[in-house]
């Protein structure tokens, strides 16, 4: 335990979304829309659209976890059945593969329907989309984010994350306008290793963070 509190870099995930807000500040005036990637991006995407005077929503994306270690991505899905597979993927068995894919793309369909149960997904057309998360190891999930929004036409596209390694935070700045991350270390475990307080965020959690209106 000793090792881990001196690794973490920020107290909990509101400690990591105060630094990005105040990282982002300069965009106040242009009422960004903060997209969340559930579940543990989107207490931080609450404190974020609050603080910038935006407008919170989600963007659903589920890594695909390799058969043998469900932890190690090697791929993602989004919504409308979008699938990116890793170049590991490559040695793993395509039925499992398959399984997978079908297994997450149900769970995708499932929090949409909590999730957003009365309305639709706001349209990021035309507008300044900051995508938060609180951290990626290989960058699979925010990546398949950022490629399904980039597609609906915002007019800048900002990927914000608490912890990355360095060669993701290169990834993922060949998708974004701009990549506002934390802590890249060139020595990268896991996210949680960053948080002192890393705890689960509940599927109600998101609910009722969703549902606050701002002010």
């Amino acid at each position: 335990m000793q090792a881990l509190a001196e690794a973490a870099m920020f107290r909990d995930r509101h400690d990591a979304a105060e630094q990005l807000a105040h990282r982002l500040a300069s965009l106040k005036e242009q009422r960004p829309l903060i997209l969340a990637i559930p579940r543990g991006g989107v207490p931080m995407g609450r404190l974020i659209a609050d603080a910038l005077e935006g407008e919170l929503d989600v963007v659903l994306v589920r890594k695909l976890g390799a058969p043998s270690n469900p932890e190690y991505a090697i791929g993602a899905v989004g919504e409308e059945e979008r699938v990116q597979l890793e170049p590991t993927a490559a040695h793993y068995d395509e039925r499992q593969i398959a399984r997978e894919i079908e297994t997450q793309q149900a769970l995708l369909a499932d929090r949409r329907r909590r999730y957003t149960p009365v309305r639709a997904p706001i349209d990021p057309a035309g507008r300044v989309v900051v995508v938060v998360d609180d951290g990626s190891a290989t960058g699979a999930t925010m990546a398949m984010a950022l490629e399904t929004l980039k597609h609906r036409r915002p007019a800048r596209l900002i990927a914000a994350l608490g912890a990355a390694p360095p060669e993701t935070v290169v990834r993922l700045e060949a998708l974004a306008d701009e990549v506002v991350c934390l802590e890249a270390p060139a020595s990268f475990g896991a996210v949680g290793q960053f948080f002192a307080d890393f705890g689960q965020v509940s599927d109600d959690e998101v609910v009722r963070l969703l549902g606050t209106e701002h002010g």
